[in-house]
């Protein structure tokens, strides 16, 4: 650099160069989004065929035990047998889903809040002193 340099020049080359390296700083962090939000499309995609996949599997499974119980009792009471342990299990799952959603409503952080308030009542209690 040269010696004779003013300071104004010298703060104006700063302001240049830490301008430039905010800008490249905002170039490489949206190139690293989207390569993330690329990388999160595929894995989405890809949990949604296994869930695909996985509906498939389990309604062999359904079919599988159809098929087997209908070797002691006739097909149609078979399907009925199964079709009524299916809906037993999803009547449950309803049920303890309901309890966890009466849980978390309404979603307000009353902990959160009930605190910040005791903070707040702390705070003016202590500047009345």
């Amino acid at each position: 650099m040269n010696t004779d340099t003013s300071t104004a020049q010298l703060v104006n080359q700063l302001s240049e160069q830490v301008s430039r390296l905010a800008r490249d700083e905002i170039r490489l962090a949206v190139a690293e989004l989207k390569d993330k939000g690329k990388h999160a499309g595929v894995g989405a995609g890809m949990f949604g065929a296994a869930g695909v996949f996985a509906w498939w599997g389990g309604l062999s499974i359904v079919a599988g035990l159809i098929l087997l119980l209908a070797l002691v009792v006739p097909p149609w009471a078979a399907a009925f047998i199964i079709a009524a342990a299916l809906l037993l299990i999803a009547g449950v799952a309803a049920l303890m889903g309901r309890s966890q959603v009466k849980q978390a409503t309404p979603p307000v952080p009353r902990q959160a809040m009930d605190n910040v308030q005791e903070d707040i009542a702390t705070i003016k209690e202590r500047a009345h002193r």
